[in-house]
């Protein structure tokens, strides 16, 4: 269980945005919390999970990819003691597979297939850190769909 304070604050805005449709409210609040966190040189866990949610309710694509650059940063700084203290049930390594995903989505809307293909080899490389729960099936779900997309092109 979750019991960071902040990740249960960005928790609240993901809710606003996917259960209950306030993307401009979750963006909002993201705002807040960014500023709260110190943005990037905040605690590495906040910051990517902050930055990889706030790349959701992004209207431009290019705003989206910068946030979910930022993610893939902060990602690189976390520790697996950094996401038990703060009650995440993955180790690091899980922040991967979707943060991969993400921008694979990213720069295949972006129309450059070569780099959203390297993506998704990255995600596939690291997916063995999920685990065989609703969310390791989403995110391999995901990436088999973004397979197939980039095979059509």
């Amino acid at each position: 269980m979750v019991d960071d304070p902040t990740l249960t604050r960005i928790g609240e805005a993901v809710q606003l945005h996917h259960h209950r449709g306030q993307r401009d409210a979750a963006r909002d609040l993201f705002a807040q919390i960014w500023d709260d966190i110190g943005r990037e040189s905040g605690d590495p866990l906040h910051v990517c999970v902050l930055a990889h949610s706030m790349a959701d309710v992004q209207d431009d694509v290019q705003d989206e990819l910068t946030w979910d650059l930022r993610a893939l940063a902060a990602a690189d700084r976390i520790t697996d003691e950094r996401t038990g203290d703060a009650g995440v049930a993955l180790p690091a390594a899980g922040l991967y597979p979707s943060l991969h995903l993400n921008l694979s989505e990213c720069y295949h809307k972006l129309g450059e297939p070569d780099r959203a293909r390297d993506h998704v080899r990255q995600a596939r490389a690291t997916i063995g850190a999920l685990g065989d729960d609703e969310y390791g099936k989403l995110i391999k779900d995901g990436l088999t769909r973004m397979e197939e997309q980039l095979r059509e092109q």
